[in-house]
Parts: C-alpha cells; structure tokens; sequence
C-alpha cells in the first residue's frame, strides 16, 4: 500500500522428535512465566538487558540504527534475517551477537518489506513500490550473492507481501491492479515468477490495498491455504484460497477501517482453520479500539477479541508447541494472549513492527532505527 511507506510461513529443516519435546517443554515453561508475571514486571526486564527470570525482548545490536527492519524471517534461535529500508538485509547465525550485512548490490534505493528464508543460506527477499521498484530476489549462499528474479513492469502494480507453502511453492501478492488484487506464484523457490490469472478473485473494493508493515499481509499455512488481509476500504477484510491463490473468497473483519490508514495489517494462522488478525489505525494520534480478531473457520467469519490491543499492532505470530497464544507487536508495544486471541495484555513498550516464532522457541521481533531482539529470560 503506497500511502504506508507471515503466518507467513518460514519453512524449516523439521528436527528430531527428541529435540520437539525438549522445544514442547521449554514453550510451556515459558508460557508459564508470562503467564504468571505482572505486565509491570515484563516491561521492568524488557529494559533491563542481561536480567533474568520472566522472558523479555533482549535487543541485539544490528549495528543499523538509520534502517527500519519491517522484515522478518526466523529460521532457529541461532538463525535469523532482518530485511528493510535502503535495500538493507541483514542476517545473524549465532543468536544476534553478531550480524553480517548481506545486502544484494546495487538496491540502495529500494525497500525490503519481506523476506523469507527456507534457512541460513537460501532466502526471497521482496522490495516495495511502484513499478520497477516492486522485485524480488534470492540467494542460495548467505546472501554472499543474490539473483534477481523478478521485476515488475507495470505502473499499476505495488506488491507488498509474500509467503511460501513449502520451499519450492509461493506467493507474492500486489495492490489491486484494474480492480483486482494480483497474484504473483512460484513453483521453483522463487528462481522464476509469473502473474496468475485473476477470474477467481472478487472485486477489490474502492481504495482497497494491503498494508506493507510487516511481511504479514499474505500468510499461508500448510500446502494450499493463504490468506490476504487488506485495508483503506470502508471494510477491513481477509482474502482465503485454499488452491495457492487461484480463487478466493473474502471475509469482513471487525477491524476498524473506513480510511486509508486504517485496517488488517497482520495475520497469522497456527493451521488451516485457527488464525488471528491486528491492526487498527497506523497514524500515532489516532486510537484503535478494536486492534485484533480471531477466526476458526478459516477466515469465513471473524469475531473481535473481547479485551483488543490497546493501540495499532503490525505483527503477530502463534508460540510454537501452543493451541492458544501468540504476541503481537507495534510501536508502542508487545502484547500477549493466552486464550487463543480472545483478550491481550502488554508486556513491554518498546516500539517492534514485525515478530516471528520458530519450532525452538526462537522468537524474534524487529522495528525502527534497527532494532532487533530476541525472546530471552
């Protein structure tokens, strides 16, 4: 969406059994923690780094104070990217003590919004804009080479947001283009891209778009299922295909909406049926009353959450190992939910656009003037 400027799927190498269980225990003690602790007390140790005890967002030094990282993928604990403005991309393998920037030459100008790494060494990243500035590209050695593989040449289209179902199928998704949102796929991870035909989607509504914030306007989970949330509309509405973006049907959301800046900006679904969305209105001086809503039919009805956010949010994620909660993060906090996105309550005010959970307990958030962190207690 043009007047702005996951669950996207990371896909994952799967880990022995031995290593689930240790991961389902380690969640579970986690969850328990901040279940237990006080919102007060969560903000007191997200400020204090080093501290120990209740989990806490630990920043890590990117050494990129002047980039806003609206990208996110989470690979492990130990792995993660971070993509962002002036065509920045940077990636860590030893738990964020350290970062290398892996920036593909030449894109100093452009904007990352997404990225989607399959693991240390093979990522999508996705620049934002209209026209020529809207391209993809990918690397298979640690971003120490990329290859761009797509750029689009149509002034109509800005794409915002993609995600993959597997390591060799994914989608991209654009703005509406004469009057439909456009679908870009992939079946060869992300080497080669092409435009799907558009006769299975419905009509855009007047001013509709999706929200590049966060990476998380398009969110798949598990083979076939992806889900497109929009905005700028007079309704706030979630797109579903459960055939890889070939035809859709669309859902109103609770969200508010009814202006340009206001609408669904995160999505994320733990499977095909259960799925949660935040957003609100980005603007600072202006509420969001009800910044969150849960599904549990696969986005065909949504219900608001009965104790929202209490201000806008931009991303969200599902614990791994967990039926019913999730963070969800913004730029004036992280809240969390226990009770499957029904209530939500803060943990810590510090200012995070974009968040994602790994199969280890690996969560990670990102935001302004390069800030990263990592879960920790």
């Amino acid at each position: 969406m043009r007047r702005l400027g996951k669950t996207r799927r990371t896909i994952r190498t799967v880990r022995p059994s031995s290593r689930a269980a240790v991961a389902g225990v380690a969640c579970a003690a986690v969850l328990a923690l901040l279940t237990a602790a006080p919102a007060e007390a969560q903000e007191t140790a997200a400020e204090a780094q080093g501290s120990h005890g209740a989990p806490h967002w630990a920043l890590k030094d990117t050494g990129a104070p002047a980039v806003r990282f609206r990208g996110l993928s989470a690979v492990d604990r130990d792995t993660a990217w971070a993509a962002g403005a002036q065509g920045t991309v940077l990636r860590t393998v030893d738990g964020g003590a350290s970062w290398r920037n892996v920036s593909p030459p030449g894109a100093a100008d452009l904007q990352f919004r997404d990225v989607e790494a399959f693991d240390a060494r093979r990522a999508v990243v996705l620049a934002i804009g209209e026209g020529e500035a809207s391209r993809v590209y990918r690397t298979e050695d640690g971003g120490a080479t990329w290859t761009e593989s797509f750029r689009n040449t149509d002034a109509k289209a800005f794409y915002d947001c993609l995600t993959f179902f597997d390591r060799r199928h994914g989608l991209a998704m654009s703005d509406p283009v004469d009057g439909k949102f456009r679908i870009l796929s992939t079946s060869d991870g992300g080497r080669s891209w092409k435009v799907l035909p558009n006769d299975g989607m419905p009509a855009a509504l007047d001013g509709e778009a999706g929200f590049a914030a966060s990476g998380q306007c398009l969110v798949s989970a598990g083979s076939r299922d992806v889900w497109l949330a929009t905005g700028g509309a007079a309704r706030a509405r979630v797109l579903h295909s459960a055939d890889r973006g070939l035809t859709w049907t669309a859902a109103d959301t609770p969200i508010a909406a009814g202006d340009p800046a206001r609408g669904v900006f995160a999505l994320a679904f733990r499977d095909r049926a259960h799925g949660l969305a935040v957003g609100g209105d980005y603007r600072a001086d202006q509420p969001s009353p009800q910044a969150a809503a849960t599904t549990g039919d696969a986005g065909r009805t949504w219900r608001p959450a009965a104790t929202p956010p209490p201000a806008y949010r931009s991303g969200v994620t599902w614990l791994p190992h967990s039926r019913t909660a999730a963070l969800a993060v913004g730029p004036t906090g992280t809240d969390l939910t226990t009770d499957a996105g029904r209530t939500w309550r803060t943990l810590d005010t510090g200012s995070y656009d974009t968040v994602d959970c790994t199969p280890d307990l690996g969560c990670w958030a990102a935001g302004e003037q390069g800030r990263v962190a990592r879960l920790e207690n």
